[in-house]
């Protein structure tokens, strides 16, 4: 599937500041980026970065007064759909040490709030089963609600409030996965489906020794999205870190399928 990507951002700035931008497509073995297109208003040097885990790519720059910026992308996904319910979780013993900082908790994401709750909902459920169970449970028992989380909002309060979008629905799952021994990170994808559009937040879990997307809200499916990054949590994987203030004045994220 072609998928089409215009994103657009205006902030003003105050006072002088440096961001760390994370919003082009990246390059993979399951997407291929056949046209990009990034453009800002005013001259600057970027310093290009390598995302997490070789995941994508990150610019440093620093402005004064404005940041315009829009990028323009074209991508090919060729991600095969998998059924998670039949591929098993690996031994912690064998897991390899690029994976092994999946499990550990992480700003948003802490396990050992989920100790006890998984397996007395789940059961005896594993692998993939247990993260698909996982999910389907949060997308049924979870209202998405823009106001009903902020930037400090971890896994744990969302747990509480059963309510949030879909950065919150992430770390939940992420959370739960980790407490049962399956390394699981965030994902920073475009696709067509999401509502309201904006950069949307997926989980990748780690069975049968690969990583495979999940949408625990149910708006987009592995076969259409286009990844962007990923990371421990939405600390590492945020479009936009800035050091210094920046005042919002549009954002605007446009995604569709292509013939």
């Amino acid at each position: 599937m072609r998928i089409a990507i215009k994103t657009q951002l205006s902030y003003a700035i105050p006072a002088p500041c440096s961001l760390l931008l994370q919003i082009e497509a990246a390059e993979g073995p399951h997407q291929t980026v056949e046209t990009s297109d990034l453009n800002v208003s005013s001259a600057v040097e970027w310093n290009i970065i390598n995302g997490d885990d070789g995941v994508g790519q990150r610019r440093w720059g620093s402005f004064t007064d404005m940041f315009d910026c829009t990028y323009i992308a074209t991508v090919r996904v060729d991600r095969p759909a998998v059924t998670l319910d039949a591929l098993a979780a690996i031994p912690i013993t064998a897991l390899p040490a690029d994976v092994t900082p999946y499990l550990m908790p992480s700003r948003y994401c802490h396990p050992e709030a989920f100790f006890t709750f998984v397996p007395m909902q789940f059961g005896e459920a594993k692998g993939g089963v247990l993260v698909t169970q996982m999910a389907d449970w949060i997308g049924t028992h979870f209202t998405y609600d823009n106001a009903a989380s902020t930037a400090a909002t971890t896994a744990t309060d969302s747990f509480h409030a059963m309510a949030g979008v879909c950065r919150d629905y992430a770390h939940v799952l992420i959370a739960m996965a980790r407490s049962v021994g399956i390394p699981a990170r965030m994902a920073s994808v475009y696709a067509p489906d999401v509502t309201p559009q904006d950069f949307h937040a997926v989980v990748e879990v780690y069975l049968d020794g690969a990583w495979h997307l999940i949408d625990p809200t149910g708006m987009a499916q592995p076969d259409q999205m286009v990844m962007i990054g990923v990371g421990r949590d939405a600390a590492d994987v945020s479009f936009m870190t800035s050091y210094g203030q920046m005042d919002l004045l549009m954002q605007e994220v446009q995604v569709s399928g292509l013939p």
